[in-house]
């Protein structure tokens, strides 16, 4: 299999455009995304779960694009709320809702709950004319009763990451990365691209 020369982000989110490129900087690899593609569909995810989501959006972009594509989903799972909200966690609000409003509903849904345990998990799947190859990433924690900090994006703010006493959105990034589910898929992902292009 040949290091490709460039790999295609299937993501039009620039925080998570930046949180990618930081985790793939090592390949020497030409980054690009859909953000740079005049007029690009977005790819309805209505799958029901992480790894559906993320394989229709790199087929997507492989077919339309003919450049190696990666893509994740990503879902906050609440043991408390059944899993919750999982596979809908950008819309867990509503359709076309900001991080606040999702974060809002998280924070009522949880009230008055003892039980705070919670998990990120990334699934990345990365296509190319050889086939497609998953990864996935999962980092423990909880959900806090507020918000604290300005980093990050997302359920950043109430998700405080096992054996820390920070959010998400009080790290670094660099710290964030290197414990976060997208930072653990990445690191496999990285791992592989090694071993298996060279």
């Amino acid at each position: 299999m040949k290091k490709p020369k460039t790999i295609l982000l299937a993501s039009a989110n620039p925080h998570k455009i930046e949180e990618l490129q930081q985790n793939l900087e090592s390949l020497q690899i030409k980054i690009t995304s859909t953000r740079e593609i005049e007029d690009a569909e977005d790819v309805i995810e209505d799958q029901p779960d992480l790894e559906g989501n993320a394989l229709k959006k790199a087929r997507y972009w492989h077919r339309e694009t003919g450049l190696p594509s990666l893509s994740d989903d990503t879902g906050l799972e609440v043991d408390t709320l059944g899993g919750a909200p999982g596979v809908y966690s950008a819309r867990y609000a509503g359709e076309n809702v900001s991080y606040q409003e999702n974060v809002e509903k998280l924070l009522r849904e949880m009230e008055g709950k003892e039980d705070r345990r919670a998990r990120f998990r990334t699934v990345i799947v990365y296509v190319n004319d050889e086939g497609e190859f998953l990864f996935e990433g999962i980092c423990e924690g909880k959900i806090t009763t507020g918000s604290k900090g300005e980093k990050g994006f997302g359920y950043d703010p109430v998700f405080c990451p096992e054996g820390y006493s920070k959010t998400f959105a009080e790290l670094d990034a660099e710290e964030k990365n290197r414990i976060s589910h997208r930072g653990k898929a990445l690191v496999k992902f990285v791992e592989w691209v090694t071993q298996v292009i060279g």
